[in-house]
């Protein structure tokens, strides 16, 4: 087989293994919810005739070894008991037995049915595999075995054991019952399908050709089975099995087979276990060689969704992930944890703050960036900004106690300064902050203090341009004014901050007292150039080429906020999650061609999906060019959106429950605060002047 076709095939193997990723959890979601209505409805039916449930028991499906009456009681209390368990994945090889008992005894003493035979399929699935990932028993499957409940263990080893015993006969049973049915149809191409299932043989596409159209009496059980079949396989009952045991013998990149790299491999560094780093790793993930990424951190940070743990929306762990978890199955990656203190381009070696030196054959820097204050760096200690989990936490800290301070005073003047928030920064991040904590301030705290009232608290948000969200329509940053202003927050625009101290700001000669500011108004990129020695734009970013390489230096590669990249049609590359992933893939492209001697992809070009930012609890802008949304539909898809690009199933189940919670409900529930009691750093020992308090911008 040529390279190009390998290639091509591997690429190919990669696309149907992500889908059947994807699709698999819900699919076995949507069967547990399917089977569980309609066994759920024929008990509900039941109970609302007991009568005709009587007669059933006793004249259309008799039970031989029971009585009407407690046959009738058993059959109804399966179909109301057992259900839920399914919905939850609680139990649910139990739970799929009776189930599957039940449906027997229809299809053998009462009406032989198509559905009541692909749903006995499916139970005996369930009852020997179990549920999917999206079920409470995965959850409990790690801990439970070595919990002190008794028989926990042995009982999980049988379970095992039937699971890869039992387990190919039940899919070979899959597809004969498949295959049955659409023999039964009389079309050629079912016919023809139905001895492939048999067979085994190219059993997941005969399956996916089965689905449409839906033979009659089988309804939406008749696609997930299918949809079961081309997920999991044939199983190793089939020729499907003994094919690729033979390609994966002959080809065993193909097969998924990663050969044992020599200790020589070329090395690939990835400084930075942001979007770009970890796009860059996971797109090695096949190349010959070994990749090491190195973060001072050992986790990954989802920072859009940072601001909601600063206002106490969410906790940290729902926005972070450990790396190594997220590359626990990449074989050819390593993760050290380590600052880097600099890159000796000449013998390729990476410099850490340990003195350890780590070589490369190839440098990714995605290095990210951090809050930069004009050259006034001495406000921030007063005006932390948002960039990592510290951040948040802090912001958070002295969010909660300044309405804590407010309670505690007495004086009026004081109270009002811990109850004004000034945040810096009309872009997205400044935009969601200011939004958040006026909603904390009128709905997460109603009803939790006595001397004041949280909701009086004012929020400012100043920004220097001529209107805030610059980067979007003018329509849409006029409909996040209003919408801010509806929360109650004041939109200084045209506004500089001329002065930051423990007492308050100074925006455009106008004095604000206050005891809480946050800085959201601009980024410096990491000191990546300095470590390289190249020279670096204003804030700080590396001009890089076409190819993402930094100029001079063809084996280093700068992506994220770390790179000056002019791939968006000749315009710079907006500091954002998807042009860091989409950077990191593409250098990951070029080493990986680089490595088997293949032409380089074309130069990188960054593909815009669109820019979100939320205001309120219904309210978001949303712009996708030609398209623009505001209002409850962009807010929702921004939900939606953040979520599925969450790292981990248990963030992206985590956060949606919480926000459904605090949807409802208006309360946030994290707000704990950490860290020194003192709301800020000392003042200096002469009280400041009382000024004027400004009451809105003129």
């Amino acid at each position: 087989m040529s390279d190009r076709l390998l290639r091509t095939a591997i690429t190919a193997r990669d696309a149907l293994s992500l889908a059947r990723k994807a699709t698999g959890p819900a699919l076995d979601l949507a069967v547990r919810l399917w089977l569980a209505q309609a066994f759920w409805v024929s008990g509900i039916v039941k109970l609302h005739d007991w009568d005709q449930a009587l007669y059933l028991a006793r004249y259309e499906y008799p039970v031989s070894w029971l009585a009407p009456v407690p046959a009738a009681w058993i059959g109804a209390g399966i179909e109301l008991l057992c259900p839920p368990l399914l919905v939850l994945g609680l139990a649910t090889r139990l739970a799929a037995l009776p189930m599957l008992a039940l449906v027997l005894v229809a299809q053998f003493a009462y009406r032989p049915l198509d559905v009541h035979l692909v749903q006995a399929a499916l139970l005996a699935w369930l009852m020997v595999t179990g549920a999917g990932p999206l079920s409470l028993d995965q959850r409990l499957a790690h801990g439970l075995p070595d919990s002190a409940l008794p028989f926990a263990k042995p009982a999980a080893s049988l379970l095992e054991a039937m699971t890869r015993r039992v387990g190919p006969v039940v899919q070979v049973a899959l597809r004969l019952a498949a295959a049955g049915i659409a023999a039964r149809s009389g079309s050629p191409v079912a016919a023809a399908c139905a001895t492939l299932l048999t067979l085994g043989l190219g059993s997941r596409l005969a399956a996916l050709v089965l689905i449409w159209p839906m033979p009659a009496g089988t309804n939406l059980s008749w696609p997930l089975m299918l949809g079961l079949v081309a997920t999991v396989g044939p199983g190793p009952l089939s020729l499907d099995h003994i094919v690729g045991r033979a390609i994966a013998r002959r080809w065993p990149r193909l097969a998924g087979v990663t050969p044992s790299l020599p200790e020589d491999a070329p090395h690939v560094v990835v400084v930075g276990g942001g979007f770009g780093g970890l796009a860059a790793v996971r797109g090695l993930a096949h190349a010959p060689c070994r990749v090491t990424l190195i973060d001072r951190r050992n986790h990954h940070l989802f920072q859009p969704l940072l601001y909601q743990v600063a206002t106490a929306s969410l906790s940290p762990a729902d926005i972070a992930m450990p790396i190594r978890s997220l590359l626990r199955d990449q074989t050819n990656a390593r993760v050290l944890l380590g600052r880097v203190v600099g890159v000796d381009t000449d013998a390729r070696t990476v410099r850490l703050e340990d003195g350890r030196a780590v070589p490369y054959a190839h440098l990714v820097l995605a290095t990210g960036a951090r809050h930069g204050y004009f050259g006034r760096e001495e406000w921030e200690p007063l005006a932390p900004g948002l960039k990592k989990v510290e951040d948040a936490t802090e912001i958070r800290r002295r969010l909660l106690l300044a309405f804590e301070e407010a309670e505690n005073s007495d004086d009026r003047d004081l109270r009002r300064a811990f109850l004004t928030f000034v945040v810096v920064g009309g872009g997205p991040t400044g935009v969601e902050l200011a939004g958040a904590i006026a909603e904390l301030a009128r709905h997460g705290l109603v009803g939790e203090f006595r001397a004041i009232e949280p909701a009086d608290a004012r929020v400012l948000l100043v920004q220097s341009a001529p209107r805030i969200l610059p980067t979007f329509p003018e329509p849409l940053s006029a409909k996040a004014a209003a919408s801010l202003e509806s929360l109650g927050v004041t939109v200084l625009t045209g506004s500089a901050v001329e002065e930051v101290d423990q007492h308050g700001v100074t925006v455009s000669g106008t004095r604000i007292p206050s005891r809480t500011v946050f800085w959201a108004a601009g980024v410096v990129a990491s000191p990546a150039a300095r470590w390289l020695g190249v020279p670096a734009d204003r804030a700080g970013r590396i001009p890089v080429g076409p190819d993402l390489s930094v100029p001079g230096l063809p084996q280093v590669f700068a992506v994220g906020d770390t790179a000056l990249s002019h791939g968006w049609d000749g315009q710079p590359v907006p500091g954002l999650a998807p042009a860091a992933k989409q950077g990191g893939a593409h250098v990951a492209k070029i080493i990986f061609a680089r490595l088997e001697g293949r032409p380089a992809p074309a130069p990188f070009r960054y593909r815009h999906a669109g820019s979100l930012a939320t205001i309120g609890r219904k309210a978001a802008v949303a712009d996708f060019g030609r398209v623009r949304l505001t209002g409850a539909a962009a807010w929702w898809l921004w939900g939606v959106a953040h979520i599925l690009f969450l790292s981990g199933m248990r963030n992206r189940l985590g956060v949606a429950v919480e926000w459904f919670w605090a949807y409802l409900t208006l309360r946030q529930g994290t707000r704990l605060i950490t860290g020194p009691a003192d709301h800020a750093p000392d003042p200096p020992t002469a009280a400041a002047p009382p000024v004027p308090a400004l009451e809105r911008a003129s």
